[in-house]
């Protein structure tokens, strides 16, 4: 006996959609692994052909829709492609611009430097809300999957579903993503290549959340933390362009780490590296950048490596100091 199957046409402002954010837009309660099942046994196809999940619509062309899936409970409307309420359409762009990589699971943006990635007190306006407020761009809601500071630009990894975010949080937790920075740093660290261990302990300031390291009696509320440094160039002895690689993620680690070896990150208001800079024509903003992310893929079990370009004021540093991003690469991460 045949079961009943429903065939709609799509719009034409639904052209260029992916398949699967086109079905979590008309059928919002079918999951990315249950529509993946309903394309491999042919119950789902367009225009009487199989295709793939991420195959991409035209105007006009029919989708074949299985009783399975037009019976199941409606939870909500389906989102707009509009932008939502709260949500401008430069925000929007805003976002689109940050991608430097996505596929089906994962998205890797180039945070801008000076906005938040989280919202807080008093901060309404972050990269997390712009995020949710696009979910009929990716079709689900994008989750962050760890964190960087306002000031700090570059890398910044989030997932597309939550099956995703589960199995990239289990990747950070083993430790198995390899992140490296760079940063301009006052002085010049002694030795040239090392490893801090300091652990950290959060403590309030008059400009706000901050941290030190820990002392002796506070080891219950300490929070271990490990940093592997290399200077890449100095510039005589008043600065030095260093790859930092964090093995812990704490908050504010790589600037109180570099402040605790007296080399504070140049523009870093909180740890000392916005006072008497290396040459009067720097921008005072902090001079942290995630360069690099390396990771297994979630899914595939490939490889995701993805690297940032220096966001505007550092190239502006690095031009006035002679020093040149594309000649030096990167070694391969150690996890």
């Amino acid at each position: 006996m045949s079961e009943r199957v429903q065939t709609i046409k799509v719009k034409t402002d639904e052209a260029g959609l992916r398949l699967d954010r086109w079905f979590r837009l008309h059928f919002p309660d079918v999951g990315y692994v249950y529509l993946q099942k309903l394309l491999r046994t042919g119950q789902v196809r367009v225009d009487s052909k199989r295709v793939a999940a991420n195959a991409r619509l035209e105007a006009g062309s029919e989708v074949r829709v299985p009783q399975v899936v037009q019976s199941a409970p409606k939870k909500a409307a389906a989102p707009s492609l509009k932008p939502p309420m709260g949500l401008s359409k430069a925000d929007r762009d805003r976002i689109e611009k940050m991608i430097i990589y996505e596929d089906d699971h994962v998205l890797v943006l180039n945070k801008p430097f000076g906005i938040a990635v989280q919202g807080g007190t008093g901060t309404t306006r972050h990269i997390d809300g712009m995020l949710a407020g696009m979910a009929d761009r990716f079709g689900e809601r994008p989750r962050l999957v760890h964190r960087l500071d306002r000031d700090t630009t570059g890398v910044l990894l989030v997932a597309k579903h939550r099956d995703a975010a589960a199995k990239l949080g289990r990747i950070f937790q083993t430790r198995s993503a390899a992140k490296t920075y760079w940063a301009l740093v006052k002085g010049v660290p002694k030795p040239h290549q090392g490893k801090i261990e300091a652990p950290l302990v959060k403590a309030a300031g008059p400009d706000g959340d901050r941290v030190r390291k820990a002392l002796p009696g506070e080891q219950e509320v300490a929070m271990h933390a490990t940093t592997h440094y290399s200077v890449i160039e100095r510039l005589a002895n008043k600065a030095a362009w260093v790859s930092l690689k964090p093995v812990t993620g704490r908050q504010h680690q790589l600037r109180a780490h570099m402040a605790l070896i007296g080399n504070p990150i140049v523009g870093d208001n909180k740890y000392g590296g916005d006072e008497n800079l290396p040459a009067e024509q720097i921008e005072n903003k902090l001079h942290l950048h995630a360069r690099r992310l390396v990771l297994p893929h979630p899914f595939t079990g490939g490889k995701i490596d993805v690297t940032a370009p220096l966001p505007d004021h550092m190239k502006r540093t690095w031009e006035l100091l002679g020093l040149d991003p594309d000649r030096y690469l990167d070694p391969e991460p150690n996890h």
